[in-house]
């Protein structure tokens, strides 16, 4: 399955433009400069040409400036406003930063930061997208001079290095000397290597049942007698390796639906390389879910299936099931964490322009895809504050080491996109938003029709999700013709999934809001929902798996997994695929 990639007419940049524009791709870690810098010229542009605005700054500034002088030089300690300041932000939480003079430090940053927040707000002519990318560039140049970032500023960093006579900061030193030569080398974080999948991580036995050039599907082994008659299938998004589903034992979503009676299948994609640079869309609804559906309906020929997509991979299997060639009966649909509507995608919408995309697909040009790094490099972008600068304070100031765990080692295993798959969804989904404005064609000259699903749907989005935020999921409830019970759980996008109801494994504080509404019935603001959904604590797996029961058609006799065999042998579970790099 070789496909080269050509942007499409009026996307692809000119051959001689390449080399430039490839060398800045790579410098700039993947983001536009001349996006930022649109940004950068609007806002200062009109600013320049708004005194009301400038005046309203100004005396912004006057006053956060009296108050913090007041508060210096009070005698009294003000205990609300070191509360407020540790809840505002989890940096300055420790007792050390409500000590003078660092508490002054922290508030002169925290009020700094509200006034830049200010200024990049409402200035009159200045687009919510231009808005959104200042504001962005402020936080990080913000977050690089926190007070929390330097020894001689930082009283827990004084605090250990007085304890350990220094020697916190020569631990620092090592830790930064190794993931320094790990970059250079390109090599993967210390500690993964402990967490290979089939070994540490991915253990549920099964086998793989169907492979092509882009996936392989895995069945799982029952454990139990009897099983419900209609299997589980669920797509992955391709953005990420399925193992996800399947860490460990404790914390295994697949182990759980196979110990509570369900048959479970699961796609695992291929780690593209170059020359799959052309792989687009449609590969992915073919070859990935419509063979998969094919093969699970050869071998339960009579039973329908309960379909489940996490994040994109929902995106792709709610495309899938709307077209009319969807080779399965689809009894239930389940999303976990999935848009289907792209208008208000969160912090990822600050990379989502002409400018952004452009950049990204002449980066691609160069080999063909683009490295999964990159991706998370912008992840890490959006919440560099816990993901890069509270690292530098705990690995190198502190002279901590965290601990490797499976769900970091998985977020470390990154996976490449194809070219032409990554532009699609992209321009398509995110930038114009076409799939749920009725524009979005992939296997078909017809639109997809999203109001083609009236399968009975359940809907899991989480609270604090940077990528698929809960009330851009919600929005489906307007794009479908389904009864819909819409879940939704404390944490982020892999740590409100990942939510197992016992063990070591689970999360003591889960809890979770659900409400069921028929077709076209649901509230129309999500904040509406929120304040009528009943309140649970725990997990939200057992509710769902009670969910799949209630729409099941009874149960049947358990069979054994028959696995596809490739040079004579049959591959177990969790596949080829899963371990290429």
């Amino acid at each position: 399955m070789e496909h080269s990639y050509v942007c499409p007419a009026g996307h692809g940049p000119a051959a001689m433009d390449l080399p430039l524009k490839q060398w800045i791709a790579r410098l700039a870690n993947g983001i536009s400069p001349a996006s930022l810098a649109q940004a950068q010229s609007d806002w200062l542009a009109h600013l320049m040409v708004s005194p009301t605005k400038q005046t309203e700054l100004s005396a912004s500034a006057l006053r956060r400036s009296l108050a913090w002088w007041l508060a210096l030089v009070s005698s009294e300690k003000d205990a609300e406003a070191d509360e407020a300041m540790a809840v505002q932000d989890k940096r300055f939480a420790r007792p050390e930063w409500k000590q003078p003079p660092f508490d002054a430090l922290a508030r002169a940053f925290l009020s700094t930061q509200q006034w830049w927040e200010e200024a990049c707000r409402g200035v009159r002519g200045v687009s919510k997208h231009h808005e959104d990318q200042v504001a962005f560039v402020a936080r990080q140049w913000l977050d690089m001079v926190s007070p929390s970032n330097f020894v001689a500023t930082n009283p827990e960093v004084l605090k250990q290095t007085l304890l350990t006579g220094g020697a916190n900061l020569a631990n620092g030193w090592i830790n930064w000397v190794r993931d320094a030569a790990a970059v250079a080398g390109d090599a993967k974080p210390r500690g993964v290597e402990a967490f290979l999948p089939g070994k540490a991580v991915a253990l549920t036995p099964g086998k793989v049942v169907m492979r092509n050039e882009l996936a392989e599907l895995i069945q799982y082994e029952p454990t139990t007698a009897t099983v419900l008659r209609e299997p589980v299938f669920i797509v992955p998004a391709w953005i990420m390796k399925f193992y996800i589903l399947d860490l460990t034992p404790e914390d295994s979503l697949v182990k759980y639906l196979v110990d509570n009676g369900h048959t479970v299948f699961i796609v695992s994609w291929r780690n593209p390389r170059s020359g799959q640079a052309g792989l687009g869309m449609e590969d992915y609804v073919r070859h990935g879910v419509f063979e998969s559906l094919d093969t699970i309906r050869s071998l339960y020929p009579e039973s329908d299936v309960h379909a489940a997509g996490y994040c994109l991979g929902g995106t792709l299997l709610a495309i899938s099931a709307a077209l009319p060639e969807c080779p399965h009966a689809i009894r239930t649909l389940t999303l976990f964490a999935a848009q289907t509507d792209f208008s208000e995608p969160g912090e990822l919408g600050l990379f989502m322009d002409e400018s952004q995309i452009s950049f990204l697909e002449d980066l691609m040009t160069e080999n063909g895809y683009l490295d999964g790094r990159r991706m998370a490099g912008a992840f890490q972008l959006i919440n560099s504050k816990d993901l890069v600068w509270s690292k530098l304070v705990h690995e190198y100031l502190m002279g901590a080491t965290t601990p490797m765990t499976a769900l970091r080692a998985w977020n470390a295993d990154a996976t490449r996109m194809p070219a032409r798959m990554h532009a699609e969804y992209l321009r398509h989904l995110y930038l114009r938003n076409d799939l749920a404005e009725g524009r979005y064609r992939c296997t078909s000259h017809e639109p997809v029709d999203l109001s083609r699903i009236g399968v009975p749907m359940f809907v899991v989005a989480t609270e604090n999700d940077h990528v698929s935020p809960w009330k851009s999921v919600y929005r489906i409830h307007r794009l479908v013709d389904s009864p819909i019970d819409f879940l939704l759980t404390s944490g982020g996008h892999n740590v409100g999934i990942v939510n197992p109801p016992a063990g070591p494994a689970a999360h003591t504080a889960a809890s979770y809001r659900k409400a069921h509404h028929a077709a076209r019935k649901a509230p129309a603001e999500p904040d509406e929902w929120f304040a009528s959904a009943q309140y649970s604590h725990g997990s939200w797996w057992p509710a769902w798996t009670h969910w799949l029961r209630k729409h099941s058609s009874g149960e049947i006799a358990t069979l054994p997994v028959q696995g596809v065999a490739v040079n004579g042998k049959e591959i177990p579970a969790p596949g080829s695929y899963v371990k290429e790099s």
